[in-house]
């Protein structure tokens, strides 16, 4: 069964489906012209949509059941990915995907979160909300990049780390911190891709990098709206507010100097033509990956700490 589509977002999908039953009828000139008056209200009801965005909107955007997820990408711009599994200490964790493929005839270690289409496969990959082993799965796989002087390009799309029993037991928290630690002095180039949702340090632990981007309609916050709203306000509905308050979209981020650059969206979002996505996807990370091949470990490492460092704005009262 596919997950809900946000209200906001319906009169599109009810465009899409008449357009899809006019598709299958037998050409006729009335037919034709149903077809193009269709496909003329769907682009004028997409604008409308999408010119004022909340940011609400957006997260719910950042969640839709059909946005592209890391191995979309993975396979959609790079060849040969190769997966790697376990930390080396317990288990393999699917909700992180790791390994090694080729970009532009070039070799890359690849990490991003994994989300499932199919209920059993979201139960599989827990829903993207890694345990320590994938946080330590992904290090392995950095480690194994900064030895061989491959870049490091990782795709954050979590609502956070795995808050249960057993991830704290294995060490939740030092797993997140160990990640940080290291990836703040990897002697490679590291690029990150916000695709979708960036939940907490279950998002930062991949998201420490030379290079931050951020697709148009994807979200990056210390909390999610609902967690948000639950601390301050006892109440998740509140979660709209939470969002606001938050600034948590791509042009916020933008601002605030957290994201180096914000990736433009097919109209109506990732998920309405995921190759197009993928094109614009590919073209920034060719860009980011030949500025940053030129610099010398050292200065690798040295502008990343400067940069984080100098993230961030503030009001003193």
């Amino acid at each position: 069964m596919a997950a809900p589509v946000s209200s906001f977002l319906e009169p599109i999908g009810e465009l899409q489906q008449k357009i899809r039953e006019l598709e299958k009828e037998q050409t006729s000139l009335e037919t034709a012209q149903l077809l193009e008056t269709a496909r003329r209200e769907l682009r004028d009801t997409i604008d409308r949509i999408f010119t004022d965005l909340s940011p609400w909107q957006t997260c719910q955007l950042a969640r839709h059941p059909e946005r592209p997820y890391t191995l979309d990408y993975i396979h959609g711009i790079m060849t040969e990915f190769t997966e790697l599994h376990g930390d080396r200490r317990f288990a393999d964790d699917p909700a992180i995907v790791a390994g090694f493929a080729f970009f532009d005839g070039d070799p890359v270690a690849v990490i991003g979160h994994q989300k499932g289409r199919s209920t059993p496969e979201k139960v599989r990959r827990n829903f993207a909300m890694p345990r320590p082993e994938g946080y330590r799965k992904a290090l392995r796989i950095m480690q194994m990049a900064a030895r061989f002087s491959l870049p490091v390009v990782t795709f954050i799309d979590t609502p956070g780390a795995y808050p249960g029993i057993d991830a704290e037991e294995r060490g939740q928290a030092e797993a997140i911190a160990s990640n940080l630690r290291e990836m703040a002095r990897l002697p490679v180039p590291v690029i990150c891709v916000i695709t979708g949702e960036g939940g907490s340090g279950g998002a930062l632990a991949l998201g420490v990098a030379d290079r931050i981007l951020m697709l148009e309609h994807a979200i990056y916050s210390v909390i999610s709206p609902e967690g948000c709203a639950a601390i301050l306000w006892k109440d998740q509905s509140r979660a709209e507010q939470a969002a606001e308050a938050l600034r948590l979209t791509a042009n916020d981020l933008k601002r605030l100097g957290v994201v180096d650059e914000v990736l433009q969206e097919p109209r109506g979002g990732a998920h309405m033509d995921p190759p197009a996505m993928a094109i614009t996807l590919a073209d920034a990370l060719r860009r980011h990956l030949k500025q940053l091949r030129r610099l010398k470990p050292d200065a690798l490492i040295d502008r990343r700490y400067k940069k984080f460092r100098a993230m961030g704005k503030y009001v003193e009262r």
